[in-house]
C-alpha cells in the first residue's frame, strides 16, 4: 500500500521509499488527520494545505499545523519548486510506512493503538469511497471489484506464513509509482489492495466429534 501508512509488517527490511516507524513518528501519526493527509501527499502528489483540507473537510488553519507537525517528524517536505510567498506546497518524503518494530507496541502502546485505529479508519474511509463510485466505475473495474474474506483456524506460526505469502504475490505486480505509471500498458489504473489478518481469539474451538461406538469382532456396518 502505498498512500497510507500500514500496521506491523512481516520483517526488518525496508524499502527504499518507506520508512520504518520509530517512537516520535509513531507518535507523529497517531492522529486520523496526519494519517490521512500523508496518504493524500502520496496518491496526488504535492499539494497546498488549503487544497487538502478542503478533501478533508477541515479547516486549512488544522491541515497547516498537522502538516508542519509531520513535517518536523520527517514524513513531508515543504516543495520549494512549487511555493511561493503567499502559499506554501508541501510534498511525501516517502511512499509507505512500516512498522516493524515488534517492541514500539509494548514501548508506546496508546500511540501504536492510535495509529492503527487512525489506519483502520483510513482504509474504510477508502472501501466506502469505492462502493459510492461502483456503480460508475466501467464494467471491467467493477469486474474486478471484490470485498471477501475468509475463515481460517491457524496457529500463530502459520498466521505469520500467510502475511509472508500474501505479501510476495502481491510484490510479483506493478508498484503505483510514477516511473511505473509512465511505462503501463494502456488501461493499467491504480487499485488499492487491503489486506487484513484479524485474530478473533474470541471464538472457542469446534467441539470434538462424539466417539464412534465399538463394534463387535466381525460386524460390518455400513
Amino acid at each position: 500500500m502505498t498512500d497510507a501508512p500500514k500496521g506491523p509488517s512481516s520483517g526488518p527490511h525496508v524499502p527504499e521509499d518507506a520508512i520504518a516507524l520509530d517512537a516520535k513518528g509513531l507518535r507523529a501519526l497517531a492522529h486520523p488527520v496526519r494519517v490521512q493527509l500523508v496518504g493524500l501527499l502520496r496518491k496526488y502528489g504535492p499539494s497546498t494545505a488549503t487544497r487538502l483540507a478542503e478533501r478533508l473537510g477541515v479547516n486549512s488553519g488544522t491541515a497547516s499545523y498537522h502538516l508542519r507537525q509531520l513535517g518536523a517528524a520527517g514524513f513531508v517536505e515543504e516543495d520549494r519548486e512549487r511555493g511561493n510567498a503567499r502559499e506554501r506546497w508541501w510534498r511525501a518524503v516517502h511512499q509507505t510506512t512500516e512498522l516493524n518494530d515488534r517492541d514500539l507496541a509494548v514501548r508506546e502502546p496508546e500511540a501504536t493503538l492510535a495509529f492503527l485505529q487512525s489506519v483502520a479508519a483510513t482504509y474504510t474511509l477508502r472501501a466506502q469511497r469505492a462502493l459510492n463510485e461502483l456503480q460508475t466505475m466501467p464494467t471491467a473495474w467493477r469486474d474486478a471489484f471484490e470485498m471477501s474474506d475468509w475463515a481460517l483456524r491457524l496457529t500463530p506460526e502459520e498466521a505469520v506464513a500467510l502475511r509472508q505469502d500474501l505479501r510476495a504475490v502481491i510484490a510479483r505486480y506493478r508498484k503505483d509509482t510514477p516511473e511505473a505509471a509512465a511505462s503501463a500498458p494502456d488501461g493499467a489504473e491504480r487499485i488499492g489492495v487491503i489486506t487484513h489478518l484479524l485474530p478473533e481469539l474470541d471464538v472457542p474451538a469446534a467441539e470434538s466429534a462424539p466417539p464412534r461406538p465399538q463394534q463387535a469382532p466381525g460386524t460390518e456396518t455400513s
